[in-house]
C-alpha cells in the first residue's frame, strides 16, 4: 500500500487476487474546500484483459469556462459556469449541475471533451478582464479559458491540469511527436516546416494536407499581420497634424461640428451662411407643410447635404435632391446639435434657468432681454435670426400644427443644454422648453422690436 501525499484525510483500499487478469484500485479523497468536498478518484484498471472501463478521475469541480477558438477559428468570448472533471489525459465539461453530470457519466452521455494530449496551458491575463483566468490550447486548435474568483482553487485546478499534460509524453499512447506537431501549428516560422517535413510525409494523404494547410495558413496569418503592424506604426509616427492638413488644403474647415464663431469669423459674419440658406429654403417652400420641423427627413440624404455643405460646394436648397423639406430642417437641427457649445452658452445656462423660474413675467422677460444683450455677437445675431424664423412657422399653426409649445420641444433641448448633465436632467428639459416658447411667445419684446 502506498502513502498518501496529500494533507487532506484519505483513505485507501486496495485488493486484488491472483486468479483473474484484472486488478482493482479505489482512493476516496476528503477534500477540506467545500467546492471539491465530493471530489473522487476512482480507476478500474482492467477487467478484461485491453479493456478500461472507467478513466482515473484526478479532479473535478465548478469553474467558469470560455471556448475561445474551435478548430483554430475565433469564437466569441461567452462566459459559462460548468462542472469540469479531469482525468489522466482529458478535461470534460459538463453544462449540467454536479448530480446530473455524474448520473450521465455513469449512463454513457457524452460531453464536451478536451484532449490534453499535447496540449499546452499558460495564464492569460490579457484574455480577460476578470482575474484568475489560463488558457489551454489544443493540438487541434481549440481554445479554452478557465477562471474562478477564489485564489487557491484557480491555482489548485491549473496545477493539476498541468501536470496531466506533462505526465502525458510519457504515454506510449501518446509520443512526444505530438508536442513537437503542436509546436509546429503555433509557429511562423517556415525553418520550423522543413524540420518535420519527413514527419508530415509519413501521414495518410487527406491528414498531410489538411496539416500542411493550417500551418500555411497560420504562417501567412502572422505574417500580414506584423506587416500591417509595422505599416501602422510608421504611419502613426510619420501623420501630419490637423492644423498642417489644413494648412496644406488637404483638410478644409468645416461647417458642422465647429464652434460657431469659428464659423462666422470665417464668413465675416455674425450668423452662418447655411443657416440664413436653410431658413430661405423653409419660408419659401415650407411655412404651411404639416409637422415642419417635427417631422424627420431621411437621415442618409441629410448626412450627404452635409458632406457637401462641409466640403464648401455650391449648395443650391432649391435643387431637386432637396426637394424634401424635412431635409433642410433636419439639416438646420443637426447643425445646431452638432456645435460644439449650443447657441446658448454653457456659461449663461444656469443665468437663464434662474430667469424663467421668476414668477412675475414682465421681470422674466427684462431677465432674458438683458441676458440675451450680454451675448456674443454670433450666438445673439443667430439667436435673433432663428426665433424670428420660428415666429412665421407659429404664425401658420392653423396649416403646419407647430405650435409655440410644440417648437419649444423641438428646440429647446437642441439649443440649450448643461455642460456637465447631472440627475436634474428631466427638469431642466421642462425648463430648455419653456425657455423656447418665451423667446417665441415675447420674441419682439425680447429682442427690442417692441418697447416695453
Amino acid at each position: 500500500m502506498q502513502k498518501s501525499t496529500n494533507s487532506d484525510t484519505s483513505v485507501e483500499t486496495l485488493s486484488s487476487t491472483r486468479q483473474g487478469t484484472g486488478a482493482v484500485q479505489m482512493r476516496i479523497k476528503n477534500a477540506n474546500s467545500h467546492h471539491d468536498r465530493l471530489s473522487q478518484s476512482k480507476s478500474m484498471i482492467l477487467t478484461d484483459v485491453g479493456k478500461v472501463t472507467e478513466p482515473m478521475v484526478e479532479k473535478e469541480g465548478y469553474l467558469q469556462k470560455a471556448k475561445i477558438a474551435d478548430g483554430g477559428k475565433k469564437l466569441r468570448k461567452n462566459w459559462s459556469t460548468s462542472w469540469i472533471v479531469l482525468s489522466s489525459r482529458k478535461i470534460e465539461f459538463f453544462k449540467e449541475s454536479k448530480q446530473q453530470a455524474l448520473s450521465n457519466m455513469k449512463t454513457g452521455h457524452k460531453p464536451e471533451s478536451v484532449d490534453l494530449c499535447g496540449a499546452h496551458i499558460e495564464w492569460a491575463k490579457e484574455k480577460s478582464s476578470r482575474k484568475n483566468v489560463f488558457q489551454i490550447t489544443t493540438v487541434s486548435g481549440n481554445e479554452f479559458l478557465l477562471q474562478s474568483d477564489i485564489d487557491f482553487i484557480i491555482l489548485d485546478w491549473f496545477h493539476a491540469i498541468k501536470n496531466a499534460i506533462d505526465r502525458l509524453p510519457k504515454d506510449p499512447d501518446c509520443p512526444p511527436r505530438n508536442m513537437d506537431l503542436f509546436k509546429i501549428q503555433r509557429s511562423s516560422s517556415t525553418e520550423l516546416l522543413s524540420h518535420y517535413d519527413s514527419d508530415i510525409k509519413e501521414q495518410k494523404p487527406e491528414h498531410r494536407k489538411s496539416l500542411m494547410f493550417r500551418l500555411h495558413h497560420s504562417a501567412s496569418d502572422t505574417s500580414d499581420k506584423n506587416r500591417v503592424k509595422s505599416r501602422l506604426k510608421k504611419f502613426i509616427t510619420r501623420r501630419p497634424s490637423l492644423k498642417t492638413l489644413q494648412e496644406k488644403g488637404l483638410i478644409k474647415d468645416q461647417i458642422f461640428g465647429s464652434h460657431l464663431h469659428t464659423v462666422c469669423e470665417r464668413e465675416n459674419s455674425t450668423v452662418p451662411r447655411f443657416v440664413k440658406q436653410c431658413i430661405e429654403a423653409v419660408e419659401k417652400r415650407g411655412l404651411d407643410v404639416d409637422g415642419i420641423y417635427r417631422v424627420s427627413g431621411n437621415l442618409a440624404t441629410i448626412q450627404k447635404l452635409r458632406f457637401i455643405v462641409n466640403q464648401e460646394e455650391q449648395l443650391n436648397l432649391d435643387d431637386s435632391q432637396w426637394e424634401d423639406i424635412h431635409v433642410v430642417t433636419g439639416a438646420l437641427k443637426m447643425f445646431f446639435r452638432e456645435l460644439p457649445e449650443p447657441l446658448f452658452p454653457y456659461s449663461f445656462f444656469e443665468r437663464f434657468l434662474e430667469a424663467i423660474k421668476k414668477q412675475d413675467n414682465n421681470i422674466r422677460i427684462q431677465t432674458m432681454k438683458s441676458l440675451i444683450q450680454q451675448l456674443p455677437p454670433p450666438n445673439r445675431d443667430t439667436m435673433k435670426v432663428l426665433f424670428g424664423h420660428l415666429t412665421k412657422i407659429v404664425a401658420k399653426a392653423s396649416k403646419n400644427l407647430m405650435s409655440t409649445q410644440s417648437l419649444g420641444i423641438v428646440f429647446g433641448p437642441t439649443l440649450l443644454r448643461s455642460e456637465n448633465e447631472t440627475g436634474n436632467m428631466a427638469i431642466h428639459m421642462v425648463y430648455q422648453n419653456q425657455i423656447a416658447e418665451l423667446m417665441l411667445s415675447e420674441y419682439n419684446k425680447i429682442f427690442g422690436l417692441q418697447e416695453d
